[in-house]
């Protein structure tokens, strides 16, 4: 019996050195691999200090364009071609009596339709389509810098309708001629915003900045000013109507640390 004691406390005894034994090598394995992650994401090898910087800047349109559309019904096409020609002298001499010159003004090819009268019977049965004539549509696009006439005369074309001229007014688009050095500069802003972010995160954290590792720029927005109408999209978006606009643009920077 006692000797049956014995064996027993030296089992328990192997089975607790067995225990310490594992438990230091598991301790062991955790302090390695929390050190070596630790030290990959000092050196940069993995992570990292990611910030994305924005920028964004007001704007005014400095080139409109305006189209309108006018129309000729005549029962023969040299008819209607004849009341469409005297219709765009009109339109030139009331443009150029605006201020807007030739050399900003386009007119488009003519379009031709056939005209078609619906016929029916004395039982008000339909019996078919008899030929009326030609109608002819033309379009004149106005392309300039002077924002303020052209914009002025888009709103107020009451004059030349009452000439006798069939004229539809479209709303005018606003553009900015030099767009590509706008976006130079907001995309220069937008990096040093996240660079600067990278930098506060640095310091918080008590590294050092190091190599830059990636760097994606994202797309432009151009909306109207003040307005919440215009929607972000993934493709960019670029408003035409409004002539007070703001552009705005991000910067992602990946950056490395010591």
């Amino acid at each position: 019996m006692e000797n049956d004691n014995k064996t027993t406390g030296i089992v328990r005894s192997i089975v607790i050195l067995v225990s310490v034994f594992a438990l230091a090598a598991a301790a062991i394995v955790c302090t390695f691999i929390l050190t070596r992650g630790f030290v990959e994401a000092k050196s940069g090898n993995r992570g990292g200090l990611s910030a994305t910087g924005s920028a964004s800047l007001d704007f005014e349109a400095d080139l409109i364009v305006w189209r309108g559309t006018y129309s000729a019904y005549a029962e023969t096409t040299g008819d209607a071609y004849a009341i469409l020609n005297r219709d765009a002298d009109k339109i030139r001499r009331y443009l150029d009596n605006k201020g807007i010159g030739s050399d900003d003004i386009v007119f488009s090819a003519i379009e031709i339709n056939r005209r078609y009268n619906s016929n029916y019977n004395e039982e008000g049965n339909y019996v078919g389509d008899s030929f009326a004539g030609y109608e002819l549509y033309q379009t004149v696009t106005v392309s300039s810098e002077d924002v303020d006439t052209v914009e002025s005369v888009s709103r107020n074309i009451t004059e030349l309708i009452e000439s006798g001229v069939e004229f539809t007014s479209n709303s005018p688009e606003y553009y900015y001629k030099d767009l590509d050095s706008l976006k130079l500069e907001l995309v220069e802003a937008a990096t040093e915003n996240a660079k600067q972010r990278i930098d506060l995160m640095a310091q918080g954290s008590g590294c050092e900045v190091g190599k830059l590792i990636s760097s994606n720029l994202g797309v432009f927005q151009i909306t109207a000013r003040n307005s919440s109408d215009d929607e972000y999209s993934a493709g960019g978006t670029y408003n035409t109507s409004s002539r007070q606009k703001t552009a705005t643009i991000t910067v992602k920077l990946n950056y490395a640390v010591k």
